[in-house]
């Protein structure tokens, strides 16, 4: 489905890594794109194909060091976060590219790949919560909420676990766009949304409430 609107404004800016998680990018990326009102771009090491972990690979539009300047920042989780959360060097880039973005947002652990980067330092933040001791490991500078589904917290979106991106990403477009047409795209992608940001049975099914 396509949703008539104006010419895109906003461009949503995604880091994609070896072993990114296939759903946190291409869920949300649906909502974006059936609006009309968002420009996607994928980042990699490099331009070209990167692997997720679930394999099928998506084409980078541009490498890391050459992406333009971001209006919305997403960071995808995936088993590639284990090892990122490490990566100096890319740590250092995301960093200072971050600053720049009007939002920064992620989805499940890769809310740790930006605590890494010192982007969540004193704001509130979740995450995927089968991972979420490891992911609180990052950084004992960010107020991490164990019940959530997602997270907002000035400029920083952060969300749950996996499909928990999509209910976030709604919400986002809500918050820019209005209510009115998140709902639209929810019914339009035949998508049971949970607008609910503390609907979260996942938290105390794995012992973190």
């Amino acid at each position: 489905m396509t949703i008539p609107a104006d010419p895109p404004t906003r461009c949503v800016t995604v880091v994609l890594f070896d072993g990114f998680e296939l759903l946190d990018v291409f869920g949300p990326l649906e909502m974006f794109g059936v609006t009309g009102k968002f420009r996607i771009t994928l980042l990699g090491p490099t331009a070209g194909p990167v692997a997720s972990a679930q394999g099928p690979r998506a084409d980078a539009d541009s490498a890391y060091t050459d992406a333009p300047k971001p209006d919305i920042l997403l960071v995808p989780g995936g088993i590639g976060t284990r090892s990122l959360v490490n990566d100096q060097a890319f740590l250092a880039w995301l960093a200072d590219y971050g600053t720049s973005a009007d939002y920064v947002t992620s989805v499940c652990t890769g809310s740790a790949v930006l605590a890494a980067a010192g982007l969540l330092d004193g704001y509130w933040a979740t995450s995927n919560k089968r991972s979420f001791s490891w992911v609180c490991e990052q950084s004992s500078l960010v107020n991490w909420a164990p019940e959530a589904r997602w997270v907002e917290d000035r400029n920083r979106w952060t969300s749950s676990g996996v499909a928990a991106g999509i209910d976030m990403t709604l919400a986002f477009i809500a918050h820019l766009h209005g209510d009115d047409l998140a709902y639209r795209v929810a019914d339009g992608t035949e998508y049971d949304w949970h607008t609910n940001s503390t609907w979260d049975p996942f938290a105390a099914k794995n012992g973190l409430v």
